[in-house]
């Protein structure tokens, strides 16, 4: 919990606030730290503001001054799309005296739909095809970017001529400002030629998407706003919070309480399954040979894993990544491994993650559950919801991306 508080929004929002606009003060708050962030502001400047927030059902809160609407995620939904219409009405007939204040979090590209090119229902069966194909993130918003009229620097786009300030609460490995929610005010380096890409690689198969990034491939299209766009001159980006400060955060507090930090990386990508089991054998080391250091140790690592869904199981990356470790670590002692997700809902379960050790295999094997069999179907969540593993937090109202533990004794 020190990690998650560590990327508290409010406190991140206040702290990076610019001061108070001339001509109004309009709040686009969009993302599952949505609501909180937007709180802050209301803290900070009280009646000068008005705008909308746009979170995830279950994630708002009540405001004064901003509206509240909610949508689904991880595939967009018709509160989505008309969010996304309320967003666009709030961006006309500014002025140059105007500042948009956007507060930007991960998850803002499923929740604020704004499809073009393809109809809701396509948008939906695109959505799911990319989340089961085991696409990255940033090939996904590739692909996102360019069916939308909001993401990819468009929403800049059209609040010229007013001033514009994105505060940026980081999900995405490396804090890239195009990819996180689809970089609504960022330059996009992609094209729609590697929008393609991405389908054809995975063989993603929607007619109106594949129709709509052809005519785009092929220069019949108006390209999002690239680096060096005249519009960005009067867009500020700023990064607030990540996934990195999360990382020291649970590395000072892993010292305080006796173990040496050993931050492996916040660049975790990949198969979940696969990155669990090398964090079983780096654990393995360390126990074995006191290599690289020797225990007690607090191993961490923040990321974005990956799942190739294959079954029809529930679950997502964080419980598929302690289902792995169990496996990679089956057998072995005073070893403990945690895996979350920073917004406190992993994939398709409503837990934010789960803990597995050496015996977690065998304690399945016992209840007639084979770990491996469920981790070929998928369905890490049952599994560890039938050994009373899994660790369930409700939503966080914040979101860094994943965070995982292995404590070595």
């Amino acid at each position: 919990m020190t990690a998650i508080a560590a990327a508290d929004p409010g406190a991140a929002v206040k702290k990076n606030l610019p001061p108070l606009p001339r001509g109004r003060g309009v709040v686009i708050s969009v993302g599952k730290a949505a609501a909180a962030m937007a709180q802050a502001v209301e803290e900070a400047w009280g009646s000068r503001v008005s705008g909308v927030v746009v979170t995830k059902y279950g994630h708002g809160q009540p405001l004064k001054y901003i509206q509240v609407l909610e949508s689904a995620h991880p595939v967009p939904d018709e509160a989505g799309v008309r969010a996304a219409q309320q967003v666009k009405a709030l961006l006309q007939s500014l002025k140059p005296e105007d500042l948009v204040l956007c507060l930007i979090s991960g998850g803002g590209s499923a929740l604020l739909p704004d499809p073009v090119g393809l109809d809701l229902v396509a948008k939906q069966a695109l959505s799911t095809q990319l989340l089961r194909s085991g696409a990255t993130i940033n090939e996904m918003n590739a692909v996102r970017k360019h069916l939308s009229g909001l993401k990819g620097g468009q929403l800049a786009r059209l609040a010229q001529p007013a001033q514009v300030v994105s505060l940026i609460l980081s999900d995405v490995v490396g804090d890239p400002f195009d990819v996180i929610a689809s970089g609504p005010t960022a330059p996009d380096p992609t094209t729609y030629a590697d929008a393609l890409a991405v389908l054809e690689r995975y063989g993603i198969d929607v007619l109106a998407a594949r129709q709509r990034l052809d005519a785009g491939a092929r220069g019949e299209l108006l390209e999002t706003p690239k680096p060096g766009d005249p519009l960005f001159s009067r867009v500020q980006n700023v990064l607030i919070g990540s996934g990195q400060l999360a990382l020291e955060a649970a590395a000072a507090e892993a010292q305080r309480r006796g173990y040496q930090p050993l931050i492996l990386s916040g660049f975790v990508e990949g198969e979940a399954r696969i990155a669990g089991r090398l964090h079983a054998a780096i654990a393995r080391q360390i126990r074995q040979y006191h290599q690289p250091v020797a225990p007690p140790v607090a191993l961490l690592s923040g990321g974005e894993t990956t799942v190739t869904v294959k079954g029809n199981g529930r679950g997502g990356r964080n419980t598929e990544f302690a289902l792995g470790f169990a496996l990679g670590a089956d057998g072995l002692e005073n070893v403990i491994c945690a895996s979350v997700d920073s917004d406190g809902v992993d994939g398709s379960s409503d837990a934010a993650g789960a803990m597995a050790d050496g015996s977690t295999a065998q304690r399945g094997k016992a209840q007639g559950k084979s770990a491996r069999d469920y981790l070929e179907r998928n369905d890490s969540f049952t599994f560890f919801q039938v050994l009373g593993d899994l660790i369930v937090t409700g939503p966080t109202l914040t979101n860094v991306n994943d965070l995982r533990v292995v404590l070595v004794h």
